[in-house]
């Protein structure tokens, strides 16, 4: 059945007008009362002789004599009527405002991200240089030897035995100049007619079993942090990353610069330039936590915090952090797997502020 603007409420048409603003039903005790009515052109009077009532130019709400029987009353106690009467009919509308007003995320919009577990590796750097850890010098048992052939040469692997270079003896014939320990040949002195001696320049020089080491510092705070065995990895400028492990703990601290000393050992079958600059990353151990961005921990005065949302409000929660990787740290206390973080914490957020969750999308949270 249809009913006529007469005799159907004017309650949904005042509801939808006022959810088009953004508003609600208990939005109207703030809007003004009266209004010089749009349909007829003239003030509280209808084409259909009812009362019109103008609710903060949102909507035009009849009153007819079937609803409201005030046309015996004067004008003037009728008009003073009026908003009392729209509040009644608000209180008997079918239409009552939604708690989900209430409810409703209210605030700026920010980013939120759910807290997980991660797993972090404590490393320690160590910077210094490769050495060999034994080198072997070459040289023939007589004096007074003319090179005259040379058959191995500087970054070569050699063998046990190797012949590397031919001596001319001066009674005759030749003698062979051999690889005492398998390795690579680090430098060579060894040209074709040139003397060699016992006591002079070593023709060739061995890394004994192609084995170096990185004499590095590391801070003395992470000094205790070391073990021998522990695994590491060496970044020499110019050349692909080596594994590498920690062979000695030097027992003393540098007076002058207060670090102290780490042996690490390295395997290459490939030459490496000795006395070259390296760098290790020695892993020291590993902690399983919580963890959140950088970007959501603030550091002030007060301590280390995170802003967690709870009912779509900011609480700042203090926090004990540890390791960082990748971007990420971790939380050793504070918070819980699962709890709701902002991604980004800054000033503009305070203690109890109302806020816009919007979830990071999992490319982000990384």
């Amino acid at each position: 059945m249809s009913c006529s603007e007469r005799t159907c409420s004017p309650i949904p048409r005042l509801i939808k007008d006022l959810s088009l603003r953004g508003l609600s039903l208990r939005d109207l005790p703030r809007l003004p009362a009266a209004a010089p009515s749009p349909v007829s052109g003239r003030r509280g009077r209808s084409a259909g002789g009812g009362h019109l009532l103008s609710i903060g130019g949102i909507a035009q709400v009849e009153f007819t004599q079937l609803e409201f029987p005030m046309r015996q009353l004067p004008r003037a106690v009728a008009r003073s009527l009026y908003p009392a009467a729209v509040a009644g009919l608000l209180a008997l509308s079918p239409y009552p405002a939604s708690a989900a007003d209430d409810d409703a995320p209210k605030g700026p919009a920010v980013t939120v991200l759910k807290v997980a577990k991660s797993c972090f590796s404590d490393v320690v750097e160590a910077t210094g240089t490769i050495v060999a850890r034994e080198e072997t010098s070459v040289r023939p048992e007589r004096p007074g030897l003319k090179v005259t052939d040379v058959l191995a040469e500087a970054g070569d692997t050699t063998t046990a035995g190797q012949v590397l270079a031919r001596l001319a003896l001066p009674e005759g014939g030749t003698l062979q100049v051999t690889a005492p320990v398998a390795g690579v040949i680090a430098n060579s002195s060894a040209q074709i007619g040139n003397f060699a001696s016992a006591k002079g320049e070593a023709l060739f020089t061995i890394v004994a079993r192609s084995e170096y080491d990185l004499v590095g510092l590391v801070a003395t705070t992470d000094v205790r942090k070391l073990a021998v065995n522990q695994q590491a990895t060496v970044h020499i400028p110019g050349a692909p990353d080596i594994s590498g492990k920690v062979r000695r703990i030097g027992a003393t601290v540098e007076p002058n610069i207060q670090q102290g000393m780490v042996y690490i050992g390295i395997s290459s079958q490939k030459r490496l330039l000795l006395n070259a600059s390296a760098r290790a990353l020695i892993k020291t151990g590993q902690s399983c936590n919580v963890a959140v961005p950088l970007t959501a921990v603030q550091y002030s005065s007060a301590g280390t915090v995170v802003q967690v949302i709870r009912r779509n409000r900011v609480e700042t929660k203090r926090v004990e952090v540890g390791l960082m990787s990748g971007g990420n740290i971790e939380v050793r206390d504070g918070l819980n797997e699962g709890d709701v973080v902002v991604a980004r914490a800054g000033a503009l957020l305070r203690e109890g502020d109302p806020v816009r969750p919007v979830m990071a999308s999992a490319e982000a949270a990384k």
